[in-house]
């Protein structure tokens, strides 16, 4: 196990903490207590509640800093083989049955094993260094002991391994924008070429990060701007780094955790998938045939995507609960459970009651059907990715299930309200971040630290990335055959200009952001008609461009906990991005042309699905057809009001607020509509395996609301770490089933069929109804 600095027994390491120690009093940290407490803590209160990011930055995370060496050659080659190792899962988890956020435990463990292994057994540069200088060497080192500490410097650092789980998360965000490649591949006949894919997904990549610079001062150095689903990455590297196994409780049960979770997410993940969706009312009534089994199928089912609401499923697979959700601050988990709860119910009311004529379509489904509930011809409809209106009168008007009608309502109302909200709620504090900003203050600890010792990096170099990143958008309008015209690309940008503030305030706050694909489709119908793929193209460089802002933010926000140099941030996540460009296109095209049937129709099974890309596709294609479909008069021309509705409900909200600040205990001004809304209209819109959801809530109440409040101890000490261990041992395993069995590498293997691998009906033993 790597120890902390001052227990190191090389001579040179000892010296260089000396130094630190004179330079830098509070950097260098003395021994810690079995849980991991030591005077590096000394302002942090081991029993505290941690509520608000302000206690979250005070008790919950270190102010520590060593001030060790950042960029070495083993940290910047681990951290390009990783980068490309992170884009490929995240690339693999596009395509799976349940869109998952892969959290950064699961690398900075790869990184944590390679670089220990890497530091100790290669010969290392400060051992031969102390034992020259011991041998009475002076001045310069010799050249050969140069050349070993350049390519082992000591070690394997706290930096070293930040910066390694840094660059691969920036060049793993750009797999959702392979989502329209695949999607152009899949559903239309125009040619896909590398230069469109590769330049895309740069361009789109830095403009986000060009905005993420602008952001800094509400995205990155506010105290309130906590980054809540990145805290287990943060703890897990601080534990690995400041703790030993032998000295330290909460490490030691990180290993247990780990070692646990590796042995067990084989059985769900491959030979027992029941256990991931548990359903005692699908196992009661899985004999039931005809209506009363189709009702059964739509309330209980929830194995597969689109199969049913799941109501009363757990799940008790790991890879689809990760610490994401139970990292979500309580405030979002609250909400969280309204809105899917509220979404059982409408979801119900609308298709029994039969609203927009469901009855007659299937209960959920992400694709545009015909009338009698097949597969809508798309390829004849939009021969070229154009709309050709003499097959549309031959075809007819596309239907949306209801369910998916309503939660494309949703989708609007809660961007509607997010806009409103930041602007009623947040707006004076939006405006004092930046004044404390230009005036050199601040109020969070982590980011006066990193300006009082780190040189920041110059605005001008993000507005250079914004430059660069605009031209590279400029080659690929006109030289590729996108359907895409220069001028819709710059009013793209120009959306995401302006919503990227709003979605970075919320998410860096509550840990979960608001959909805006679903705006960017909106406003891509109305500019360019009868265009389903030169749609797609505009929401990725108006939606995407907003997550790459908020996810790069995120990485920015993780530099100043782990206290990276602010300029060494920069590049590596500017590598990162850039070098996920190339990987995340080798990937997405592999398996696409191995699963081209099974992404294209269905629900995929247990290892793949293209529910996601259906319903991206469906809902660029509907878009495209907007004036056809979304006015006012015609079936759906509710949805695109849902944008005023939002709005308008925030409003109703801020008048009562000013009216009625408290009810009780409540702060009125904590009920976030947004978050609320987004969570009504969840379930057909985001195309999860609804048997994970009552798992999600239970599992995100008993750590963030009994361990938090009432064991507080635990909460700090163990809650971040054991949650990342398990998501490190989960997604590991997953990574080799993805090539050993599921087919990311070949054919697939599928585990021979049994009872609880029931592949020829419902895994969770709900009827099948024909």
């Amino acid at each position: 196990m790597s120890k902390s600095p001052v227990e190191t027994s090389d001579l040179s390491t000892v010296a260089s903490q000396e130094a630190i120690g004179e330079k830098y009093p509070a950097a260098v940290v003395t021994t810690k207590d079995e849980h991991g407490h030591g005077e590096d803590d000394a302002d942090s209160d081991p029993d505290a509640i941690i509520i608000t990011g302000a206690d979250a930055a005070i008790h919950l995370l270190s102010l520590r800093d060593d001030f060790d060496t950042v960029l070495t050659f083993r940290s910047i080659l681990l951290a390009s083989g990783l980068a490309c190792f992170q884009a490929v899962m995240n690339q693999i988890y596009q395509f799976k049955p349940t869109l998952i956020t892969i959290q950064g435990t699961f690398i900075v463990l790869i990184s944590y094993f390679v670089g220990n292994a890497w530091a100790r057994f290669l010969p290392r540069g400060d051992k031969f260094e102390a034992r020259w200088r011991a041998k009475g060497g002076q001045g310069a080192l010799p050249w050969w002991i140069k050349v070993i500490k350049f390519f082992n410097y000591g070690p394997w650092s706290l930096k070293e391994h930040a910066i390694c789980s840094i660059t691969a998360t920036s060049a793993s965000n750009a797999a959702s924008t392979s989502t329209v490649f695949a999607a152009q591949d899949l559903f239309y006949n125009l040619p896909l070429t590398p230069a469109t894919v590769i330049l895309s997904t740069i361009s789109i990549g830095l403009f986000g990060y060009g905005i993420c610079g602008i952001l800094r001062p509400i995205a990155v150095w506010h105290t309130e701007a906590v980054y809540w689903s990145s805290l287990p990455t943060v703890k897990t590297l601080q534990g690995l780094h400041w703790q030993e196994v032998k000295n330290s409780k909460p490490l030691r049960y990180f290993w247990y955790a780990f070692t646990g979770m590796s042995i067990y997410e084989i059985i769900p993940a491959y030979i027992f998938p029941w256990l991931n969706s548990v359903s005692i009312p699908c196992l009661a009534a899985q004999k039931a045939t005809g209506e009363t089994g189709a009702v059964l199928n739509n309330i209980f089912g929830g194995a597969t995507n689109n199969q049913g609401l799941g109501l009363f499923s757990f799940s008790f697979d790991w890879q689809y609960l990760t610490s994401f959700q139970t990292s979500l601050p309580l405030k979002l988990q609250i909400h969280q459970a309204a809105g899917l709860f509220s979404c059982f119910f409408i979801m119900i009311g609308i298709y029994y009651g039969n609203g927009w004529n469901s009855r007659s379509l299937p209960f959920m489904s992400t694709r545009m059907l015909t009338n009698n509930g097949t597969t809508y011809p798309l390829h004849d409809v939009f021969p070229g990715g154009v709309l050709d209106e003499t097959a549309l009168t031959k075809f007819g008007l596309p239907r949306l299930t209801g369910t998916f009608a309503f939660a494309m309502f949703m989708a609007n109302a809660a961007m509607g309200a997010l806009i409103v909200h930041c602007i009623l709620f947040w707006g004076k504090d939006i405006r004092r971040s930046y004044k404390s900003a230009r005036e050199g203050r601040y109020d969070d600890r982590h980011h006066d630290h990193m300006a009082k010792h780190y040189k920041e990096a110059p605005w001008w170099w993000y507005i250079v990335v914004l430059v660069g990143s605009f031209i590279l958008g400029i080659i690929v309008t006109v030289k590729e055959n996108i359907t895409l015209s220069v001028w819709a690309y710059v009013i793209s940008l120009l959306v995401g200009c302006i919503i990227a503030p709003f979605s970075v305030i919320l998410y860096s706050r509550f840990g979960n952001g608001i959909a805006t694909n679903n705006l960017s489709k909106m406003l891509a119908g109305l500019i360019l008609p009868g265009r389903p793929v030169g749609n797609m193209y505009f929401a990725a460089w108006s939606h995407n461009v907003i997550s790459n802002a908020v996810m790069l933010s995120n990485d920015l926000k993780m530099g100043e906990y782990l206290k990276i140099p602010p300029r060494i941030m920069f590049l590596t996540q500017l590598y990162g991005t850039v070098l996920g460009g190339f990987v995340n296109y080798a990937i997405m095209i592999s398996i696409v042309s191995s699963n081209r049937a099974l992404l294209t129709d269905g629900n995929g099974n247990s290892s793949w699905s293209g529910a996601g890309i259906q319903s991206y596709n469906t809902n660029a294609a509907s878009w495209a057809l907007a004036p056809y479909i979304y006015k006012i008069g015609t079936p759906y021309g509710a949805i695109p009001i849902g944008l005023a509705v939002g709005a308008g409900a925030v409003v109703v909200h801020r008048i009562f607020y000013h009216f009625v600040p408290k009810i009780g205990k409540l702060d009125v001004a904590e009920i976030n509509l947004p978050q609320y809304i987004q969570y009504a209209g969840y379930i057909p819109y985001n195309q999860s395996q609804t048997c994970v959801i009552f798992t999600w809530i239970t599992a995100g109440f008993y750590v963030q609301y009994y361990l938090r409040n009432y064991k507080p101890r635990i909460f700090k000490d163990y809650s971040y770490l054991i949650t990342g261990a398990f998501d490190g041992a989960s997604l590991t395993v997953l990574f080799i089933l993805s090539f050993a069995v599921f087919g990311a590498g070949g054919p697939s293997h599928p585990f021979p069929t049994w009872w609880g691998n029931n592949d020829n009906g419902n895994y969770d033993w709900c009827p099948v109804v024909e």
